[in-house]
């Protein structure tokens, strides 16, 4: 749609995300694909962004910001596609406050069911420098560029970056400014972490009492973790007057993360006697989406994690044991089950057929294709030969590392012997179809491992993380290891699982490899220069 009218009201795809902010309703508005991807090695490949933003739209998310089309063809092509296939959220793209792009946004979220055009500049004195913008002639930005976006989008967000550093008086100037230029919500970043709880809440009444037009569009919140706080900023913003929730899976995101989904969710469902407010999320997927979110990215959950952390319902102390044996309620604030979490032991064998495995991935919220269910139910097999229990965490180890189709490298064999004498190696690969092998000694099994890795694939990849979990209790428990390689300024994260730590360490390695392989094929010429420099 075209138009000139600049202060028209809110259009029909606005209001239907306007209307559930209303009263006591909180939108939540997930940038797990956007700024969550933006964490240094997080970057998802194509298909893993698509099954992301599934298992988002699924589990009752209301805005997917899917990426920031202008960065390259391949944020392109996976904001495009999550537009044409989202089935119920509303799909945005993140434009900064430049004409191009914002007509590169639209043109990658047009085909969204809810399509929403997200634009932002920096409005505080530091960052305003950057681009060597004056006050007016970044007001004038502003009143330009979301006037742009409202006439080709009638669902239009803006955001003020570092607006809680920003001068009181220019921020309610240039929140004016978006709001009359037709922007229907408004979003508040903390972009550094740096504000506290009672200034987020304080900021957000203050803006809706002062600014002319703000009681007609949806004040949003974005908060950082810097100091540990964006979760409690987040909910003093909603007791402010804030509707919607900026926030990611896990709390991924640059430096020390953004607002957890699952922390606001979950304590805005719990604390409803001092927190009256409603999501519109099926909280019953929350551990399998972070799950999900956990394995892409390379990020592991960290154990004492709210919510998701693996002993978020543990209790391990005597006193408390015996309190959860009389009264779950005692130590326990929230039911696993109303997050998703599956304490049962996977009641499969050896002699267990495809229909149980298939019936028990469902109840783990797994939908799997006929081609997919071959390999997890091989992999299964085998599992089952080596472990003497096979857990619900097991089974969800194996699908995390299934069918990831990128196979220019694979591991034939790995032989390795150690003790006090330097760890030997012994590999056997097939690359590009040939097999090769190769025989290192290093200082450790893995590190003799990975050298003859690179004898047989040389390259110049740095190792930025070499991380390893146990998957389940016990001698003979899957091992998931998570590996980050650099090279040129490319990152790639690999990782696999197996009950040989060494083992699932080169599967991991090899996949790294894979994936980097591939993201330098793409990288030529695919990424554009994102920074201040175009705004001027």
């Amino acid at each position: 749609m075209n138009t000139t009218d600049k202060n028209r009201a809110p259009s029909a795809a606005a209001k239907d995300v306007s209307h559930k902010a209303n009263k006591d309703h909180v939108v939540i508005f997930d940038t797990t694909l956007r700024d969550g991807e933006q964490s240094p090695g997080a970057t998802m490949t194509h298909a893993e962004k698509l099954e992301i933003a599934g298992l988002l739209d699924e589990m009752g998310v209301d805005i997917i910001e899917a990426g920031f089309p202008i960065a390259s063809e391949g944020d392109f092509s996976a904001v495009s596609e999550i537009a044409r296939t989202a089935q119920r959220a509303v799909i945005c793209g993140l434009a900064r406050a430049q004409i191009r792009d914002i007509d590169r946004c639209w043109e990658a979220v047009q085909h969204a069911r809810q399509p929403r055009i997200h634009t932002f500049i920096g409005t505080s004195p530091l960052h305003r420098a950057i681009p060597n913008l004056t006050q007016d002639e970044m007001a004038d930005r502003i009143h330009q560029t979301v006037t742009h976006a409202r006439n080709l989008c009638d669902n239009v967000q803006w955001s003020p970056m570092d607006a809680t550093r920003t001068e009181w008086d220019y921020l309610c100037r240039v929140v004016e400014i978006a709001i009359k230029a037709g922007a229907s919500t408004i979003n508040i970043p903390d972009t550094v972490g740096y504000t506290a709880p009672v200034e987020s809440a304080d900021l957000i009444r203050r803006l809706i009492a002062e600014v002319p037009g703000a009681q007609d569009v949806i004040f949003a919140t974005h908060c950082h973790n810097d100091l540990g706080m964006a979760t409690a900023n987040s909910l003093a913003a909603v007791e402010g007057g804030a509707r919607q929730i900026e926030c990611t899976i896990n709390g991924l995101g640059e430096r020390a993360g953004n607002t957890a989904l699952e922390e606001v969710v979950m304590a805005m469902k719990v604390r409803r006697d001092i927190m009256p407010y409603t999501t519109s999320i099926d909280t019953r997927k929350i551990m399998n989406i972070s799950r999900r979110v956990a394995a892409v990215s390379g990020f592991a959950v960290q154990f004492n994690k709210a919510i998701v952390g693996k002993n978020a319902f543990a209790h391990e102390s005597g006193i408390h044991q015996d309190g959860m044996l009389k009264n779950a309620e005692t130590f326990e604030i929230m039911r696993p089950e109303d997050v998703g979490i599956s304490g049962t032991s996977l009641p499969l064998g050896k002699h267990s057929g495809r229909a149980a495995l298939r019936a028990k991935l469902k109840d783990l919220g797994i939908e799997a294709g006929d081609n997919q269910l071959k390999d997890i139910f091989v992999r299964f097999k085998d599992l089952a030969d080596r472990k003497k229990e096979v857990f619900d965490d097991d089974l969800l180890a194996l699908v995390s590392t299934t069918g990831e189709g990128e196979d220019y490298l694979e591991l034939i064999n790995l032989k390795v012997i150690c003790g006090t004498a330097p760890a030997e190696a012994v590999l056997e690969m097939d690359v590009a179809g040939v097999e090769k092998s190769a025989t290192c000694h290093g200082d450790g099994p893995v590190d003799a491992t990975f050298k003859a890795v690179r004898a047989i694939y040389p390259n110049d990849a740095r190792l930025q993380l070499y991380q390893v979990n146990a998957v389940t209790e016990g001698t003979d428990a899957q091992a998931t290891v998570s590996v980050r390689l650099e090279e040129d300024g490319l990152i790639a994260t690999g990782q696999s699982a197996d009950t040989d730590t060494v083992v699932a360490s080169a599967l991991a390695y090899i996949h790294a490899l894979n994936r980097l392989r591939v993201r330098r094929e793409k990288s030529s010429g695919d990424v554009a220069e994102v920074s201040y420099k175009d705004l001027t």
